[in-house]
């Protein structure tokens, strides 16, 4: 039987101190959702500002990333690409800003944000995706 490591309630904790303080070094209103390797919300935080629909959003792009084991926006690539029938695909967070959270070589969850820019919500993402790197 193979082992893998999971994300503890401290592991989450330090993601999303790392997003919130990269989404606030630039000023940057935004929603940060973590998720489990299974895609299952782990943790949910709207900073003041950010618009409802960024906790959606957020959510859509964790989940994602966590299960296709990549990056949200190589799905927002293919469609934009010309793949149409990637639509129809049971994921709907095809957008940039979901980053799988890696240790070990191995997925063991994803950050999605959502707020801002594409390459902003990426860039924040990133950072708390980093905490393992």
């Amino acid at each position: 039987m193979k082992s893998k490591p999971v994300l503890t309630q401290s592991d989450v904790a330090r993601v999303l101190d790392a997003a919130r303080a990269e989404a606030t070094a630039n000023g940057w209103a935004v929603t940060l959702a973590v998720a489990d390797d299974g895609g299952h919300l782990l943790a949910l935080e709207r900073l003041d500002g950010c618009a409802p629909v960024g906790a959606y959003i957020a959510t859509e792009k964790a989940r994602t990333s966590a299960l296709g084991r990549r990056e949200s926006k190589g799905y927002e690539d293919m469609v934009n690409k010309g793949r149409f029938a990637f639509l129809s695909a049971p994921l709907s967070g095809l957008l940039e800003g979901g980053v799988p959270i890696v240790v070990e070589g191995q997925v063991v969850g994803a950050i999605g944000v959502s707020g801002v820019k594409p390459e902003q919500d990426a860039q924040v993402a990133k950072a708390g995706a980093s905490v393992f790197a």
